[in-house]
């Protein structure tokens, strides 16, 4: 008996262990579960990562980073305004895109050009002749981005206005991205009249863009398009020289910023970096290419969906 009830004990011993061997192996969940605990810890890991890059830096630095797939996204200093220099452009040119998909104006329209209207700083339009030129806003706004031409924009604003601009930022539900000024006013600067945003909003405009809510699909390829003709930025610095990137920094003194999508095959993402006060301008560049390239391999490291 008590040999048979010993062959009894380790049959049953021997049946439990191999249940408990062989249960996970049949059932996906504890796979999923450490997947989804290997992801979160990844999460967790970057915003420390970023936040590390961002202390080296003498200045007021916000960062919001977007998985477009998941939706999950962090901030650092989100909610707080920044000045955004150029990289305003990208309301511009969601409000212009809006109001051609609305019939409100035709991106095929003639501007005429004149050199008494041109300004300084970036572009190439203060170049030209301009006592008989004409160029559409179609054009008017490819130079915006791609060559952050400040003549251009302001033929853009001076079509959209500031005031409706802004009315479409509220629309959408953009609070706090304001144009408050056109392209090289010295005056409205000394009054402080800056062009702000957050990296919150800058990151949920790009998202929404991205994911077709602002736009029709054609105008929607079109702003996409223009964000992401080639053009050298601290963001796309960050990437493979073969990653487009949709983009559009910001330049001024003290300041550098750059939002934009990273359309990575199969985990595409939004990253908005915005500096003010830089005490060390070139610097701030640098960082902000530090963190386009830990994001970048973050979300390469990530599984495609």
């Amino acid at each position: 008996m008590k040999n048979s009830h010993r062959v009894v004990c380790a049959g049953i011993c021997l049946g439990t262990l191999l249940l408990a061997i062989v249960a996970p192996a049949k059932s996906g969940k504890p796979k999923q579960t450490q997947g989804a605990s290997a992801q979160k810890a990844t999460l967790e890991v970057l915003k420390p990562r970023l936040e590390a890059i961002a202390g080296k830096l003498q200045g007021n630095t916000g960062i919001a980073v977007e998985d477009l797939n998941s939706g999950e996204r962090f901030s650092i200093e989100g909610g707080k305004s920044f000045v955004q220099a150029s990289s305003i452009k990208i309301a511009i040119l969601v409000s212009l895109l809006r109001d051609d998909q609305q019939g409100k104006l035709h991106l095929g329209d003639s501007i005429a050009i004149h050199r008494a209207d041109f300004v300084g700083g970036s572009g190439v339009l203060q170049y030209f002749n301009g006592e008989s030129d004409s160029l559409s806003l179609h054009d008017l706004a490819v130079l915006m981005i791609v060559l952050s031409d400040n003549s251009a924009t302001n033929y853009v604003i001076d079509r959209e206005t500031i005031a409706h601009v802004n009315a479409t930022m509220d629309e959408l539900g953009y609070k706090t991205t304001r144009l408050n000024r056109r392209m090289m006013d010295a005056v409205a600067q000394r009054e402080g009249r800056e062009n702000l945003s957050t990296p919150d909003e800058m990151s949920a405009l790009l998202d929404a863009l991205h994911k077709g809510k602002l736009l029709d699909a054609g105008h929607t390829k079109m702003a996409i398009d223009i964000l992401q003709i080639p053009k050298d930025t601290p963001l796309g610095r960050g990437l493979p020289a073969s990653q487009p990137h949709a983009d559009k920094p910001g330049v001024l003194p003290g300041v550098r910023t750059d939002s934009g999508i990273v359309p990575l095959a199969g985990r595409p993402y939004v990253l908005s970096v915005m500096i003010n006060r830089a005490a060390d301008e070139n610097a701030a560049e640098k960082s902000i290419e530090e963190i386009s390239r830990a994001t970048y391999e973050y979300f390469r490291s990530l599984p495609k969906n």
